[in-house]
């Protein structure tokens, strides 16, 4: 049978960890080839980025402590979308809240899953130019530590081929922007 056709069978379904960010659950499946086995499954609400460019076409990110890789990271501004959130407003949030900056201008740049093998995480990417700095910016939430750090197109990229620890999320959205960079 080619692929794509049949889905596989929910068998059974247990939820392991229900928690603040995503749940983790176990799911019993029976494969087209009628073949079983348990697939492991992180569900998430989904993420929006934002890649914020200066007048001067400069690029923001944030540099982060990340715990489960053990040192800090650069990203492009970034949060979970709540429920009933629309990505945008997800976005236009956490630029505030990440860097004291707010954007006048907004373009969607695409969506994809960050890793289907094992999560259900879909991110939805955004474009903000027309900063403007904020006098007085929202507080960060308790749980983060960051700095706010600035770099051309051109020295991202090589940041990342030279193997700087930018996560996955900010490389395929800054990949997905760059047709828009330097104009």
């Amino acid at each position: 049978m080619p692929l794509g056709r049949e889905l596989p069978q929910l068998l059974k379904q247990r939820l392991f960890y229900k928690g603040r960010k995503f749940d983790f659950e176990v799911n019993r499946l029976r494969l087209p080839n009628k073949s079983e086995g348990e697939w492991e499954c992180i569900r998430h609400p989904g993420g929006a980025l934002v890649i914020p460019v200066t007048p001067e076409g400069k690029l923001l990110l944030v540099r982060q402590y990340r715990f489960a890789a053990q040192g800090r990271i650069f990203e492009f501004p970034a949060g979970t979308v709540e429920y009933g959130e629309d990505p945008l407003e997800t976005v236009q949030r956490e630029i505030q809240e990440e860097t004291g900056f707010r954007a006048h201008k907004w373009q969607k740049l695409g969506e994809f899953f960050l890793a289907p093998g094992y999560s259900s995480e879909i991110i939805y990417a955004f474009l903000a130019q027309d900063l403007e700095k904020l006098d007085e910016p929202p507080p960060q939430d308790e749980d983060e530590d960051m700095e706010t750090v600035f770099f051309t197109p051109e020295e991202l990229e090589k940041a990342i081929k030279e193997g700087e620890q930018v996560d996955a999320k900010s490389i395929t959205s800054f990949f997905l922007a760059r047709p828009f960079l330097n104009q």
